[in-house]
């Protein structure tokens, strides 16, 4: 391994060194297609690595998945656990983004790569439609175990000092070599191919035609010569059409035999038949009198090969809509259009731009120029640049050539940054809001099929864009009602050592209705309560502050009239929404706590020892629901030196995860953490959280440690 892993300085990244482990993960699980991916410390996203079962172009879309994705692969990993999807029907309703764009048959699964606590990445797996709806245990055992293996392996190279790094693209393992006959069986299967009726034909796993008889040549009307290599769809225009590329993807993918009738000009119809397996595809091609019930419909027009064939752009345009219903801000949306767009269409430098307040303004940028429209940043609209001209015509611009461009714009100040360029307007209900830079390091002919697609990207990301300020403005204003309601600092209180945390929930608006409060008594006493007003919007984050206020203004009473008082004030009001708190009563001369739960988690107490435990609390009735309801006290010892964790569900909650269960790993993160301060915990329970938790519920922490007399 040591020897391995010097090797990776010279090699590049040293993915290479998984190939073997990502074949012997095929091998053991019977899977069709493994996707290993990695994720590297800090980063919330993860890269496709290796590939193994598709050609590289298929796998495009899913070469980059955020962590917070709803895709398989990223809930494995983020969740740690295996994830099974036994039929299309479940992906859909489990996953339906991914779905979307792969209508095919296929079972999946993804698990996690990790290494003690360290998140490495995660393994997605397809299986054949033919495969039994459920994941049997040797297959699941030998899913961990490839995982397991990685993990080492990973870790082992890290510690070497040569860390394997995703490269710029997957390596993408070639398909199993097929046996080769001997001379008189190969004698044998040639004149066995021969008596067949129809045409014989074999494609790689790529779609590039490798082999075919004279018979197939004589149907197709085309010499052997001229489709050897080529992906059929595009050597004969007459098979240019989506659905005709759409089945052989429908082959590979679920690894099951499909079936289409197409007419061949200018009255032929032609029946194909598509047997797919580990090594490629074997296709018969028979004439048939009628069309089938799948028949794909007249000829279309023939592409060039700077284009993306209609059915790989449709599906990338289909991928992208789907994606884009999913994101949220606007940089959300700029990251993924890039992803999709520019392997797509080849495209090497990526450049949105926008209108505020009559000026340009780079919003975001991908490519090898990232800052190629830098130095138009602030420019005002009535600059002469093309960015500005297409924002305020609406109509596109596509320069070829470097030449075209300069031009058009002799003083656009971009020399020999671009070889060829798109700027492409961003239309909202009619108005252009911004330009969409796209640029090539090699002069790009742009067919006219090309800028049609172009231009209705340009239009789906503009919408997106809108959706995204609009969603970033009610973010921005959410963050500023939410610092308002809550402490914006903790006191301070002689004897306590305190620390608080907030975190919106990953999804939403960003404000929800948990809270938190310390409250300072008088020299010796204070007061501490969490809460979680159910809800996460305005309305919530309102009745927080009323809860929050009607907490303070009854702070010092006993805790269980404390929260008497609030219940009734909730109930009087009738919000229709409920609310769960923990009082504390701190006494700090008398070394004890005095506290009352309304319906919240009960606290952690971690003994001076490290010895710490679930308080077990007599439950009371969540506020505003029984004006009547009474509230149990409980009194607690808390000597120098023994700490309290208040907290709200979203810290814990995971899916398949028992409420108990996640708490007592929240007891062990906190009894871990004994010598350090209490702003140091917070962080670390912070980071089990967001390993633990999908963060899709807000996290509200608050943390009190009674000092030792020498602390």
């Amino acid at each position: 391994m040591q020897d391995q892993a010097a090797s990776v300085a010279a090699t590049g990244s040293g993915t290479e060194l998984l190939d073997s482990a990502v074949a012997h993960v095929v091998r053991e699980t019977g899977a069709s297609v493994v996707m290993l991916y990695l994720l590297q410390p800090d980063d919330s996203t993860l890269h496709l690595a290796v590939l193994a079962g598709l050609p590289g172009q298929l796998a495009t879309p899913w070469t980059r998945v955020p962590l917070s994705a709803p895709i398989p692969v990223a809930d494995a990993v983020r969740l740690g656990c295996v994830i099974w999807l036994g039929s299309q029907e479940e992906l859909a309703r489990r996953y339906p983004r991914p779905a979307l764009v792969l209508p095919y048959q296929f079972a999946m699964g993804a698990a996690p790569i990790r290494t003690g606590d360290t998140d490495r990445g995660g393994l997605a797996l397809l299986w054949p439609g033919s495969h039994s709806p459920q994941l049997t245990p040797e297959e699941r055992d030998a899913v961990v175990r490839g995982c397991h293996g990685i993990g080492m392996l990973l870790q082992q190279a890290e510690s070497s000092g040569y860390p394997i790094l995703p490269g710029t693209q997957p390596r993408v393992l070639p398909p199993p070599e097929p046996a080769t006959p001997g001379p008189a069986e190969a004698t044998a299967i040639a004149e066995f191919v021969r008596r067949l009726p129809g045409g014989s034909c074999s494609l790689a796993m790529d779609g590039r035609v490798v082999f075919l008889n004279d018979a197939a040549a004589r149907l197709l009307g085309t010499p052997a010569e001229d489709v050897l290599g080529t992906l059929p769809w595009e050597s004969l225009r007459w098979l240019d059409n989506p659905a005709v590329e759409d089945h052989y993807r429908a082959a590979v993918i679920s690894r099951q035999q499909t079936s289409f009738t197409v007419m061949r000009p200018p009255d032929r119809w032609l029946s194909f038949h598509l047997f797919p397996n580990a090594t490629g595809i074997s296709v018969r091609i028979v004439p048939t009198s009628r069309p089938g019930p799948r028949d794909v419909p007249a000829p279309a027009l023939p592409t060039t090969s700077a284009v993306p064939s209609r059915a790989t752009a449709l599906y990338h345009l289909m991928h992208l809509a789907a994606t884009l219903t999913e994101a949220v801000g606007t940089q959300d949306v700029i990251e993924l259009t890039a992803d999709q767009l520019m392997p797509a269409f080849r495209i090497q430098t990526f450049v949105v731009m926008t209108s505020v307040e009559g000026r340009l303004r780079v919003e975001g940028s991908r490519g090898s120029r990232p800052a190629l429209m830098e130095r138009f940043d602030g420019a005002p609209l009535t600059s002469v640049t093309p960015a500005a001209h297409v924002l305020l015509t609406g109509v596109p611009d596509f320069y070829s050539t470097f030449a075209e461009l300069e031009r058009a714009y002799p003083s656009a100040g971009i020399r020999n940054a671009v070889a060829a360029c798109a700027f492409l307007p961003l239309i909202v209900s009619g108005h252009p809001v911004g330009s969409l830079v796209l640029a090539y390091d090699r002069p790009h002919p742009f067919e006219p099929e090309e800028r049609a697609l172009l231009t209705s990207i340009a239009g789906l990301l503009a919408q997106a864009l809108d959706r995204a300020r609009l969603y970033d403005t009610k973010d921005r204003l959410a963050h500023s009602l939410q610092a308002h309601l809550l402490p914006q600092t903790l006191p301070r209180i002689d004897g306590l050592d305190v620390a608080a945390r907030y975190l919106p929930s990953t999804r939403g608006m960003g404000i929800g209705g948990d809270f938190y409060d310390l409250i300072r008594l008088d020299g010796t006493t204070a007061a501490a309560a969490i809460g979680d007003v159910q809800g996460h919007n305005e309305n919530a984050a309102a009745l927080m502050g009323q809860v929050r206020t009607a907490v303070h203004a009854s702070a010092g009473a006993p805790p269980d009239e404390v929260l008497a008082r609030t219940n009734r004030l909730l109930t009087d009001l009738d919000p229709g929404l409920f609310t769960s708190c923990l009082y504390i009563h701190l006494d700090l001369a008398g070394h004890s706590a005095r506290m009352a739960t309304a319906g919240h988690p009960p606290p952690l107490l971690r003994q001076p020892d490290g010895q710490t435990e679930v308080l077990g609390l007599p439950p009371g009735l969540l506020l505003g629901i029984d004006p009547a309801a009474r509230y149990p006290t409980t009194d607690v010892p808390l000597p120098p030196g023994a700490a309290l964790a208040l907290f709200t569900d979203g810290l814990v909650e995971a899916p398949g995860v028992a409420f108990d269960d996640a708490t007592a790993e929240l007891a062990a993160h906190f009894a871990l953490a004994l010598d350090q301060n209490m702003e140091s915990v917070a962080d670390t329970l912070v980071r089990y959280a967001k390993q633990a938790t999908p963060g899709t519920d807000d996290i509200a922490l608050l943390l009190i440690n009674a000092l030792r007399p020498d602390g």
